[in-house]
C-alpha cells in the first residue's frame, strides 16, 4: 500500500471511530481513561525499552540535550503520564453540556449544546507524551485522535497508542478511536493535511519549520502555537528575591519547552542590585547569557546580544537580558518580540501589575509567577492538546471544553415560519 492510500485507510478508520465515540457514554470513556493509566504503569519497562531506541538513534543524529530531555521517557514521566489520565477521567463530560437555552415570543425554544469536533489530528515533535495526553483528552471529548509523531520518537509513540489502544479496547471503547501513523516518511505528513473528508481540525505541536509546513500546506482548519518567545519583565517594585527564584525557574527548570523564559528584562533601577547576583546564579545553572550594551558594560563576562538573538526561541540554557528605562520599553520589546505565548511581570506594584495584564496580547499574561506555568496540567485542566496563540475558537492551553464545538438545538410544539 502507498503513502496515499495508507493515510486514507487510517482517515476512514478514524472517522468510523469518531462516529462511534460520540455516542459513548461518560462512564465507559471514564473506565477506559482509568484502564490507560493501569497500563501505562504496569508496561513501564516496555516502553523504556522502546524509548532508548529513540534516545539512541537522536544521539547519533546530534540532537540538543534540550530535545533529547523532551524524547527522554523515565520512570517519573510514566508516573506523570499514568497520573494525567487519571486527572481527565476524573474532570467533568463536556459532551452534551447545554450551555444556554432561551425562549423566543412563538413559544420556540432554542438552545446550544456541546458536542465533539470529530477527528482531531495531531503533528507533533519530540515529546512522545504528547501521544497520551492527546488521546486522554480526545476520547474524554467523545474526538478520535489521529496521530502523526516525529521520526524521532516513533518507537515510543508506536508503543505508547499500542499500550493505549489495547487498554481502551478491553474496557469497551470503539475501534479507531487512536490511530498513529506508524511510518516516518515526510510524505505522509502532506497527505494527512489534505485529508478534509475525513480530518475535522489540525494542530501542530513542534518548532517553527513544522508550524510553517503546516499552515502552508493544510487543507484542514489549523490551531496552532507560534514559536514560544516569552519574557518576564523585573519592575522596580519587585521583591527581588521572588523575581530571582521566578527568572531562574522560567529558564532553567526545563528549558527545552515553549513556556520557557528566552529574554528577561530588568528596569535600571534594581538593576545592579538585582543582576549581578542573578548573572551568577544563571551562569552557575550553565546558562549562556546575552546582553544588550548596558548589561554587558555591567558584566563584560556577558556576550553581547544581536538583532537575531532578540527573535530567537532557543529551547536551550541560553538567555537575552536587557536593562530597560520603565515599563513602557518592557511593553514595547514584547510587542515587538514577543510571539504571544508567555509574558510575565514581577511586581509589588498593584496598579502596573493591572496594566501589564491588560496591555500585553499573550495566550497566558503572569503576575509574580513564571512562565512555566503556562500549561494544561498547571491550570487545572488535567492535560493539554497545545497551547493555542491564534484567535479562532480557541487560545491559551487546550483543554477539554477546546475540544468541543456547538450544536444548535431547538423545541418547539408545532411553530412555523410565517
Amino acid at each position: 500500500m502507498d503513502i496515499k492510500a495508507y493515510i486514507i485507510e487510517k482517515g476512514k478508520m478514524a472517522k468510523n471511530g469518531a462516529r462511534r465515540l460520540a455516542t459513548v457514554s461518560s462512564s465507559v470513556k471514564d473506565k477506559a481513561l482509568l484502564s490507560m493509566a493501569d497500563a501505562i504503569e504496569r508496561e513501564g519497562g516496555r516502553l523504556k525499552k522502546e524509548n532508548q531506541k529513540d534516545i539512541e538513534y537522536a544521539r547519533t543524529k546530534g540532537l540538543s540535550p534540550a530535545l533529547i530531555d523532551r524524547l527522554t521517557i523515565n520512570d517519573k514521566r510514566i508516573i506523570e503520564m499514568a497520573k494525567m489520565l487519571r486527572e481527565v477521567a476524573a474532570l467533568p463530560d463536556p459532551v452534551g453540556e447545554i450551555m444556554r437555552m432561551w425562549k423566543r415570543p412563538n413559544g420556540m425554544q432554542v438552545g446550544k449544546i456541546r458536542v465533539p469536533i470529530g477527528v482531531i489530528g495531531i503533528i507533533y515533535e519530540s515529546r512522545p507524551n504528547v501521544t497520551a495526553d492527546s488521546a486522554a483528552l480526545c476520547i474524554k471529548s467523545g474526538n478520535s485522535v489521529f496521530l502523526r509523531g516525529g521520526s524521532e520518537a516513533i518507537n515510543s509513540n508506536k508503543v505508547i497508542a499500542e499500550i493505549l489502544m489495547e487498554a481502551g479496547s478491553k474496557a469497551g471503547l470503539p475501534d479507531g478511536v487512536i490511530t498513529m501513523v506508524d511510518v516516518a516518511d515526510r510524505e505522509a505528513v502532506m497527505e494527512m493535511l489534505h485529508l478534509d473528508r475525513y480530518i475535522d481540525l489540525i494542530i501542530p505541536r513542534g518548532g517553527e519549520e513544522l508550524m510553517k509546513t503546516v499552515t502552508a500546506n493544510s487543507r484542514i482548519p489549523v490551531i496552532k502555537h507560534d514559536k514560544g518567545l516569552c519574557h518576564t519583565y523585573v519592575d522596580e517594585y519587585a521583591d527581588l528575591k521572588m523575581a530571582r527564584d521566578i527568572c531562574l525557574n522560567a529558564k532553567v527548570q526545563r528549558p527545552g519547552t515553549c513556556n520557557a523564559m528566552e529574554t528577561m528584562l530588568v528596569h535600571k533601577a534594581v538593576s545592579a542590585t538585582f543582576l549581578l547576583p542573578m548573572i551568577g546564579k544563571f551562569q552557575q545553572a550553565g546558562v549562556e547569557l546575552r546582553g544588550c550594551p548596558k548589561v554587558v558594560s555591567l558584566d563584560p563576562s556577558v556576550r553581547p546580544a544581536t538583532e537575531e538573538d532578540w527573535n530567537t526561541e532557543y529551547l536551550d540554557l541560553i538567555l537575552n537580558v536587557k536593562i530597560v528605562d520603565d515599563m513602557e520599553e518592557a511593553l514595547r520589546h514584547i510587542e515587538t518580540y514577543g510571539s504571544q505565548h508567555s509574558e510575565g511581570i514581577v511586581t509589588n506594584n498593584h496598579q502596573r501589575a493591572m496594566s501589564f495584564l491588560r496591555d500585553v496580547d499573550a495566550a497566558a499574561v503572569f503576575v509574580n509567577a513564571s512562565t512555566r506555568l503556562h500549561d494544561g496540567g498547571q491550570f487545572g485542566l488535567g492535560a493539554e492538546i497545545g497551547i493555542s496563540t491564534t484567535r479562532i475558537h480557541a487560545r491559551g492551553p487546550m483543554g477539554l471544553e477546546e475540544l468541543t464545538t456547538i450544536k444548535f438545538i431547538v423545541l418547539g410544539d408545532g411553530q412555523v415560519r410565517e
